[in-house]
């Protein structure tokens, strides 16, 4: 911090009130612990080591001499810290806002202007500082462009960019599902660009038709790869921007059958690549040659079932899950081969694998520190529905828990770039979330100077933890919440909540509950929440991937079964059992409310996959195998196969422009339905997307619609 603090004696430097500081907003800037946060759109720096000062590097004034306009909505810095991006102006890609505008800052003089100004307006995707920081380069449409910074100068590195051929990010597919947006880095020297090149060409299209928005239907085409359909063809390249000449890495395998999921320069002639064959149940890891293209193996890992690369769940976007470490000799990996998330180190020859962390439980890597040899990772090894942070050391091999005893609950910690610092959020079903900023070493507290409170959260219901053991011998974990006013003599409607696949856990050591649900608890409703085999908790790999080529069929098992033990409680009413999930937690419903139709009486399925065929391959073949190989468990997990069992109270709700779960899925559904003449409730939402919340009045239509339907229903009320 000291060095670059030299290039900011242009602006106002002030001492200031410590509590002003807003943690939950801090930025943290590249190899160092300082952040930055956003005042009134001006960007403010602080050193952690040196609070009593703020930096003003940007002001409004200095943006608005530039030409900017818009919100500050984040930063991209150059490494030394002296330059600076400003991305503004921003538009959804997918899930996301990843196209905008940039603008460039020079800080030791203040001075900026808007890049790519010739492009299409927010359109500029992933722009960031060659190592010299003469150039940048960005995405638009498809294309990577650099410009230099002193000349202005724009050259296309990539010319062939369309809807179909995306050089420098990623199709629909690969961001959902690897988590995979921005897809170019820049050499160490600054003299080249290593990128994905995805060819879509062969991969169809599914079809959304928009109704409402012109006089005709206006069909929208994304480009979508189904269970059992090959993947689009990726390659990578490396291009020269002075000759503007592109070599590509000679990668073992067919470039349609395999995902190239992560790269990272080693040096300027070396670039590291993360390979997943298609079934992704053997990673490779590559050292490729970026002059002549060919590929070293460095390591390589199978398994029986899949291999987890990084930790969606997490939102590991754009991470590389390799941490080096020894100078650059060797690195950290992590693997759930021997029975438990383990951290290893291998050495980059892949003639050494050592394990780290030597613990009966999951340890999920987060941060290290190079200076001190620190590894920080998650684990909780007596309640998976917590989380708490522990350290080992590359030196010494001892491993301890930093979380403090009195941080009871599920512990976030987002880590300085040096992983000296962090902020840390606390929270559990008593108490409500609190942030602080703390140095690593000892869990020492820097903010707030005041005392930590740790205060309930004001909710209208209250939560309490419970373990139920099902008939097939399996513990499951729950979270229920009761009204306040609960009277254990009486009787109440119980509403399950429901996800149960392997990207999302619901019963959590945290003070909320599903939002629709918590609207209906203190009219007096009992609401449920459990985590079945599957989830990505923390109960090892055989808890985790014991749901492989049986997503549907073991998960929807163990719900049940569960649910089967909490209708024994004296205080439920076992003829009021109402269940609601969105996405795989609406195909969870919709199995459950087929296939167990004397538990569940009352359903709401929102934008469910009704047939596995039916959602991308890279999610389903992961946990389901190809097709080809599983037709049967196929047909077993899908909804529509049980549709004909359908006794209870049924309300299915979709929108038609949800590019996620197509709107396929429902009527496929209701095909089904209407040929066993089943009766059922319909709510469609058109040209809304999978979170059902675009346009004016949604989402409350959606709440009360919900309401409305479960009052109706499953009636609230102790008895």
């Amino acid at each position: 911090m000291k060095k670059y603090l030299l290039f900011f004696l242009f602006v106002c430097t002030s001492v200031f009130a410590q509590q002003d500081i807003d943690i939950n907003d801090l930025n943290w800037l590249p190899n160092s612990h300082s952040f930055w946060v956003n005042k009134d759109n001006s960007v403010v720096v602080y050193d952690v080591d040196k609070l009593d000062k703020q930096i003003t590097i940007l002001s409004k004034s200095q943006l608005a001499a530039a030409g900017f306009t818009g919100e500050i909505e984040k930063l991209v810095w150059n490494d030394s810290k002296t330059r600076v991006l400003v991305y503004t102006n921003s538009k959804k890609v997918w899930r996301e806002n990843t196209k905008g505008d940039y603008w460039f800052f020079d800080l030791t003089t203040g001075k900026g202007k808007q890049l790519g100004k010739s492009l299409d307006a927010s359109s500029l995707m992933f722009a960031k500082f060659s190592s010299d920081n003469e150039n940048v380069a960005y995405v638009s449409k498809h294309n990577i462009y650099v410009e230099n910074l002193n000349t202005g100068k724009i050259t296309p590195l990539t010319t062939d960019g369309t809807d179909k051929i995306i050089n420098g990010t990623f199709d629909w597919v690969y961001e959902e599902e690897l988590a995979a947006r921005d897809g170019f880095r820049w050499s160490p020297d600054g003299k080249s660009i290593a990128f994905w090149r995805v060819d879509a060409t062969s991969t169809k299209f599914h079809f959304m038709i928009n109704n409402t928005d012109s006089l005709y239907p206006v069909i929208v085409p994304v480009e979508y790869p189904k269970a059992g359909e090959k993947p689009s063809s990726v390659k990578i390249g490396i291009v020269n921007i002075d000759s503007v000449q592109t070599n590509w890495l000679n990668i073992p395998g067919e470039p349609d059958n395999n995902y190239l999921v992560r790269m990272k320069w080693l040096s300027n002639e070396s670039v590291m690549v993360i390979q997943l064959n298609r079934n992704q149940n053997q990673v490779t890891m590559y050292d490729c040659n970026a002059k002549s293209g060919s590929a070293r193996v460095i390591y390589k890992e199978e398994s029986t079932s899949w291999i987890d690369v990084f930790d969606i769940s997490a939102g590991e976007y754009d991470t590389f899950p390799c941490q080096f470490v020894d100078n650059g000799k060797a690195f950290l990996w992590s693997s759930d081969a021997d029975g438990w998330m383990h951290i290893y180190k291998i050495s980059l020859d892949g003639k050494s694998k050592e394990l780290v962390t030597k613990t009966n439980f999951d340890a999920y890597f987060k941060a290290y520190n190079e200076k001190t040899k620190t590894i920080y990772f998650i684990a909780s090894p007596t309640d998976a529905t917590q989380r708490y942070l522990y350290e080992t050391n590359l030196s010494s091999k001892k491993t301890k828990r930093v979380t403090p005893d009195a941080f009871e609950g599920t512990n976030a910690y987002v880590f300085s770039t040096d992983a000296s610092y962090a902020k840390h959020t606390n929270s559990n079903i008593k108490r409500d979330y609190n942030t602080r900023l703390v140095a690593l070493s000892g869990h020492k507290k820097i903010l707030p100077k005041e005392a930590d409170v740790f205060a309930n959260r004001k909710l209208n219901y209250s939560l309490e933890k419970f373990k139920v053991k099902t008939s097939d011998g399996i513990d499951i974990d729950g979270i229920m919440a009761k009204p306040l006013d609960f009277d254990p003599s009486k009787k109440y409607p119980v509403f399950f909540y429901v996800y149960g696949e392997p990207m999302a856990a619901v019963a959590n050591d945290e003070p909320y509950f599903n939002y629709f649900i918590a609207k209906l608890i203190p009219k007096g409703y009992i609401g449920i929440a459990m985590d079945n085999r599957g989830t990505p908790v923390m109960k090892g790999t055989e808890w985790r991937k014991s749901i492989y080529k049986n997503i549907g069929i073991i998960n929807t098992r163990d719900q049940a079964m569960a649910a089967k033990e909490v209708l024994k409680w004296n205080f439920i009413d076992s003829d009021r059992v109402a269940i609601h999930g969105w996405s795989g937690g609406g195909a969870v419903t919709l199995n459950l409310m087929f296939q167990y139709p004397d538990i569940y009486k009352t359903g709401i399925a929102i934008a469910a996959v009704t047939d596995q065929h039916f959602y991308d391959n890279i999610y389903t073949e992961r946990y389901m195998g190809l097709p080809e190989g599983n037709e049967a468990n196929y047909s077993k997990a899908s909804p529509v196969t049980h549709a004909k069992n359908l006794k209870g109270n049924l309300l299915y709700i979709h929108g038609t422009g949800d590019d996620n779960v197509h709107y396929k899925n429902a009527e496929v559904l209701i095909n089904e339905l209407v040929k066993y003449d089943k009766m059922f409730d319909l709510m469609i939402y058109p040209n809304r997307s999978h979170d059902i919340s675009e346009g004016e009045g949604t989402v409350k239509h959606l709440t009360d619609t919900f309401i409305r339907y479960i009052e109706k229903n499953c009636p609230p009320g102790a008895k």
